[in-house]
């Protein structure tokens, strides 16, 4: 049983080091292929207030959704042959992988719902320095790392981007 916490803190360790180091870092390079993340969904989701219509599209398009689908199920695969000996571990970050996409995609489909719950990854997206809160589903790395930067209902700088408070962060 200890294969469950252990495979959620390795996928949150996971969720930060691919975000911070594949996503942003090689992703801005034009031609990439993680540049759509940063090329598109951060762009879609700075201009639409969190929002990413991608998330609407069909799975059998060519889409940052389906980049995102196609990258997570690369990543359980290539778990599987430690599954008859971890089987807690795998199917821990298997089940860590499935919620990924599911609150990743409900956060830029639902803004409300993501400043609530999410804060961290609103941060993200809406926040002055969109390089630092790498985590989606939790920030415990962030938090351990010192990556977390808070931004929803603080008071911007002068020369900085305001940020719109929610309810749940007055």
């Amino acid at each position: 049983m200890i294969g469950i916490p252990l495979g959620w803190a390795y996928s949150n360790f996971g969720e930060w080091a691919l975000h911070k180091y594949v996503l942003h870092d090689l992703g801005r390079h034009h031609g990439s292929f993680w540049g759509f993340h940063w090329h598109e969904h951060h762009q879609a989701s700075r201009k639409h207030d969190m929002v990413d219509d991608e998330y609407l599209r069909s799975l059998w398009t060519w889409s940052s959704q389906t980049k995102e689908l196609l990258a997570l199920a690369a990543l359980a695969l290539a778990h599987a042959p430690l599954f008859p000996v971890a089987p807690y571990f795998v199917g821990t970050v298997w089940a860590c992988a499935a919620n990924y996409f599911r609150v990743h995609r409900r956060a830029h489909l639902d803004p409300k719902w993501a400043r609530e719950h999410l804060p961290w990854h609103y941060d993200h997206h809406m926040g002055v320095d969109q390089n630092a809160n790498w985590c989606v589903t939790h920030p415990f790395f962030d938090n351990l790392m010192g990556t977390r930067r808070e931004y929803v209902g603080v008071q911007p700088a002068a020369g900085e981007r305001p940020v719109a408070a929610s309810p749940a962060h007055p």
